[in-house]
C-alpha cells in the first residue's frame, strides 16, 4: 500500500557483520586514536572549541559564587579549580590560535613576496 514509505530498518549482508559499540578498531585502520576508550571524547571535540571552553568556564565561576554565597566555601574551592583548568584549556586554546593566525600571515607574506619578485623578474627580462 504504502510504497514510497521509508523503512525503518536495514538489512546486513551477512549475520556476522555487527559493528562495536566500544569504538574497537582493526590495526590496518589508518587513525591512531587512543586505545582507552576515549574515542567519542576525541572526536567530540568538546575541549578544541574554544567558546564552549570559555561558556564551561564562566558556568564554574558562577557556580562558585553561588556556592559561596550559600556558605558552603568547600564547594565553592571545588568549582573555583575546575573553573581554572577551564582557564587553563582557553588560554592554551588562544595561544594556538594566535600561533596559526601568525603562521597564516607569515606563508601569506612570503607568497606575495615571491610573486612580486617574479613579476619583476619577468619585466627585467622583457
Amino acid at each position: 500500500m504504502n510504497n514510497n514509505r521509508r523503512r525503518n530498518f536495514r538489512t546486513r549482508s551477512q549475520k556476522g557483520s555487527f559493528r562495536r559499540r566500544n569504538g574497537s578498531m582493526s590495526s590496518s585502520s589508518s587513525n591512531n586514536f587512543n586505545s582507552n576508550g576515549n574515542i567519542n571524547f576525541n572526536r567530540n571535540g568538546s575541549m578544541n572549541n574554544i567558546h564552549s571552553v570559555e561558556k564551561t568556564m564562566q558556568k564554574f565561576q558562577q557556580l562558585a559564587k553561588d556556592a559561596q554565597s550559600n556558605g558552603d566555601p568547600i564547594l565553592a574551592q571545588n568549582y573555583l579549580q575546575h573553573a581554572d583548568h577551564y582557564l587553563r584549556r582557553f588560554n592554551e586554546l588562544n595561544d594556538k590560535k594566535e600561533f596559526s593566525v601568525d603562521k597564516t600571515k607569515t606563508i601569506e607574506k612570503t607568497i606575495t613576496a615571491e610573486g612580486s619578485s617574479e613579476k619583476e623578474n619577468s619585466q627585467t627580462t622583457n
